[in-house]
């Protein structure tokens, strides 16, 4: 096996284009796992944390982030955790401190598990990925088009991932993931979801429960539509930090079980070791059912809900 070591972008694409069976390494997170069990031998490894440009992330003129592929997941907690909470709370259930300090988004990406933390989020977010080889340049993906299968991307063989696009948060995000212990645990099933109150639209991401991450988009519909924006907007149904969450714009117990129904008819499980289909379906209802609740109690109060850190 090849260890193939470029210094600038430049150099990955052309590696990439003379050799697409080379695999990616950032982090290693995942490869060195599947190298360790023989799950997978690739001709060569692509290691690309020599390229400086992977490892910066920058505000655009246009107002969206753009965030380099080797931005780990301790950094996005830290440095974005403002912009991107969603994301930052995804980063936060990613393994071990030390997974995390290696880890990295692009990497989430580029494997495309069902069961990868960043997906969800990225999904509610409406991110785009800013994919590249050398022969055809620059590609932008919409998260929603990127995941084609398990383990299965948009990416073609001669492509290496550079960065992600997305704009800092206009209103609530929350990420909640259901494991069989509370730490280092991979998803039974997660979900996000992201208010865009301005636009009275809603974003949301399943994890762990389908062939790919996918938007609950029947759902998203439905509370676009129900959700009373006015009230919250005007002001008029604002929370104080100690009342309790009655009001005008309360949310109905109704819209959060119809809520909740549609997003688990989102999902598509199976049964594996980790749990059953009947179980994922009814943990996203539920995980759909607390992050709205948490979410639009925020944005009724102005005051983050902590319990998703």
């Amino acid at each position: 096996m090849e260890f193939l070591r470029p210094v600038t972008w430049a150099e990955a694409l052309a590696v990439k284009a003379e050799l697409p069976e080379a695999a990616p390494i950032q982090g290693g997170t995942d490869m060195m796992v599947e190298l360790n069990f023989d799950v997978r031998r690739p001709v060569a490894l692509l290691d690309l944390n020599r390229v400086a440009e992977l490892g910066r992330w920058s505000a655009e003129e246009d107002g969206r982030l753009r965030v380099g592929a080797g931005v780990t997941y301790t950094r996005v907690i830290a440095e974005l955790g403002e912009e991107l909470p969603g994301l930052a709370q995804a980063a936060r259930t990613v393994g071990s401190p030390q997974i995390r300090n290696r880890g990295t988004v692009g990497g989430n990406l580029g494997a495309a598990s069902p069961a990868g933390d960043s997906h969800p989020p990225l999904l509610a977010a409406d991110a785009v990925v800013e994919v590249e080889s050398a022969a055809r340049g620059v590609r932008m993906i919409p998260a929603a088009e990127f995941y084609l299968g398990v383990k299965r991307s948009a990416l073609e063989a001669d492509e290496l991932i550079r960065a992600f696009w997305t704009r800092p948060a206009d209103g609530p995000q929350y990420f909640s993931k259901v494991g069989v212990r509370n730490a280092m645990v991979i998803a039974v099933c997660s979900f996000a979801i992201a208010l865009h109150p301005a636009e009275r639209r809603v974003g949301t991401g399943i994890g762990s429960a389908a062939p790919t991450p996918r938007r609950a988009l029947a759902a998203e519909e439905f509370l676009a539509a129900e959700l009373d924006w006015e009230a919250v907007l005007d002001g008029d149904d604002l929370l104080d930090g100690d009342a309790a969450p009655g009001g005008e714009a309360a949310l109905a117990p109704a819209l959060l079980r119809r809520f909740g129904e549609l997003a688990a008819q989102a999902a598509s499980p199976i049964d594996d070791v980790r749990g059953t289909a009947d179980y994922r379906r009814h943990a996203i209802g539920v995980m759909a059912r607390r992050t709205l609740t948490w979410a639009w109690n925020d944005l009724r109060s102005g005051t983050p809900d902590r319990r998703a850190d």
